[in-house]
């Protein structure tokens, strides 16, 4: 669970964040959605540690991911949008350093591996260097290292950018399995893999949650009966030509 409550976040007098309280439960496929400069990069920091609010709180399955940040990461899985690999490692090579680093003991490192190799289905590139693969492979490597530890949280930043149409089918198909047993937030600026993928918004403008929502929700509240337009209404854009 994620409980953030009246989160704050200023820079040089800027609020970065203001006042947003929300909380997220396993089953949750949130698409966090906002214009540049909403806040969506600054709420992402904070719920990872990387960042302390100005003021509110925010809770991690009871951790606080400032002062218990290691055991708050140990919840979390993150794959950014060009996530950093090594490129003269192959798959299995690069698989096997990320479960070392994610302490996975010895007696169930094989196990974990070939779990995530499995779901993903990376076995045809077990042995090839990853600076060989194609931008989908690459990307269902980083995942499968984002899942190395089963992770309660799984963040997404634009998980389907440059996926053709099969890739994408299939990381839709991978989310719809893996909420089951998470709280998955997707990162997106591709409006359309919103209703594909999500089952909840939080739509973020100038700093503030102006609509906690479904997908379908949403699109009621738009001109044209979609999220486009929704969002275009609610964050200061034009329907106009």
């Amino acid at each position: 669970m994620i409980v953030a409550k009246n989160l704050s976040k200023n820079f040089n007098g800027i609020k970065a964040l203001d006042s947003l309280s929300f909380c997220l439960n396993k089953g949750d496929v949130v698409a966090l959605l906002g214009p540049n400069g909403a806040g969506k990069t600054t709420l992402l920091r904070i719920l990872t540690g990387y960042l302390s609010p100005s003021s509110g709180d925010v809770e991690i399955y009871g951790h606080d991911p400032i002062k218990e940040r290691v055991a708050v990461l140990s919840k979390i899985g993150y794959v950014p949008e060009n996530a950093p690999l090594y490129p003269e490692m192959s798959t299995y090579e690069f698989l096997r350093f990320s479960a070392k680093l994610r302490n996975i003991s010895p007696e169930i490192l094989s196990q974990k591996i070939f779990s995530v190799i499995d779901n993903l289905q990376l076995y045809s590139v077990l042995n090839q260097r990853i600076e060989t693969l194609s931008k989908g492979y690459k990307h269902r490597v980083a995942l499968a290292s984002a899942l190395m530890h089963s992770p309660k949280i799984l963040i997404l930043d634009e998980p389907t950018e440059g996926l053709d149409p099969n890739q994408k089918f299939e990381m839709h198909k991978f989310i719809k399995n893996y909420s089951q047993q998470s709280i998955i937030i997707i990162s997106t600026h591709i409006l359309e893999e919103v209703e594909a993928s999500a089952n909840r918004i939080l739509l973020l403008n100038k700093g503030k949650l102006i609509r906690d929502t479904t997908p379908q929700e949403l699109k009621l509240s738009g001109s044209n009966y979609d999220i486009a337009s929704a969002f275009r209404s609610m964050t200061g854009g034009s329907d106009n030509a």
